[in-house]
């Protein structure tokens, strides 16, 4: 299938300037998707949105919305639609992390963790999945982890684990019932990612430490994951489904 001339991508968790979604942004405004952004803040999303129509010369619209809340996503998405071209793609980027130890979990950390990390991610695919399939066109990513694979071992701990676990999962199943609309819907597991999702800033000893687990010389950067979107949502991209795509420097080879 071919994509329209004008075609829109919406990602979520896009705020943020050290972010996966604010790169994943830039790197698709610069290949001429216009852009929907999905974040908590209103006023921020709108922003963000100014300045990439500004820098890249696309359509970009912002707003807030509270991933863990359908009401709320299905509203914001709602007006993106309105206020953008065709819904063609969506990066589910949004997710927190959580470090807390098993012993330590409490119910409210396990609630927060799979409502905004695997709730989110299906509230978000359900309705634009619904555009999709009047369109007959779609691509969907969701941003999974190397810690759903390993069972852990990075900064976050079970709740996030799971969660992303979960993601794979979906992605799994969404592919297999959205594809008869010629929807694809595929995963990315990214390893160890220089992001405030990995406790704040890394130093250079850290990344040293975590580099000795990888078969590459560097932990990743937020542009690597934004180009293996920008791959995934691409119109050759369309024989790809329900797929998991590793982006971690080698660290979890299956």
């Amino acid at each position: 299938m071919t994509f329209p001339a004008e075609r829109t991508a919406i990602v979520t968790g896009a705020v943020s300037e050290r972010g996966i979604g604010r790169a994943t942004v830039n790197y698709l405004a610069a290949q001429g998707w216009n852009i929907g952004i999905i974040d908590l803040d209103d006023a921020a999303c709108k922003a963000a949105a100014k300045e990439v129509a500004a820098e890249f010369g696309v359509k970009a619209h912002g707003v807030g919305a509270n991933v863990a809340s359908e009401a709320e996503v299905r509203a914001a998405i709602d007006e993106l639609e309105a206020e953008l071209p065709q819904i063609v793609a969506l990066a589910n980027v949004a997710g927190v992390s959580s470090p807390i130890g098993y012993l330590e979990l409490e119910p409210a950390e396990w609630d927060r963790v799979l409502n905004i990390n695997l709730n989110g991610v299906h509230y978000a695919t359900r309705r634009v999945a619904e555009s999709m399939v009047k369109n007959k066109i779609g691509r969907i990513v969701n941003i999974s982890s190397v810690s759903a694979q390993r069972g852990g071992g990075t900064f976050s701990k079970t709740p996030y684990s799971v969660a992303k676990a979960g993601v794979i999962g979906l992605t799994r199943a969404t592919a297999r019932e959205l594809g008869p609309y010629d929807i694809t819907v595929n995963a990315i597991s990214p390893g160890p990612i220089d992001t405030d999702i990995m406790g704040g800033t890394l130093s250079e000893e850290r990344k040293a430490e975590l580099t000795q687990d990888l078969v590459v010389n560097r932990v990743g950067s937020t542009r690597d994951i934004a180009a293996a979107i920008a791959f995934l949502i691409s119109e050759d991209s369309g024989y790809i489904s329900g797929q998991t795509l590793n982006v971690d420097g080698g660290l979890y080879m299956h």
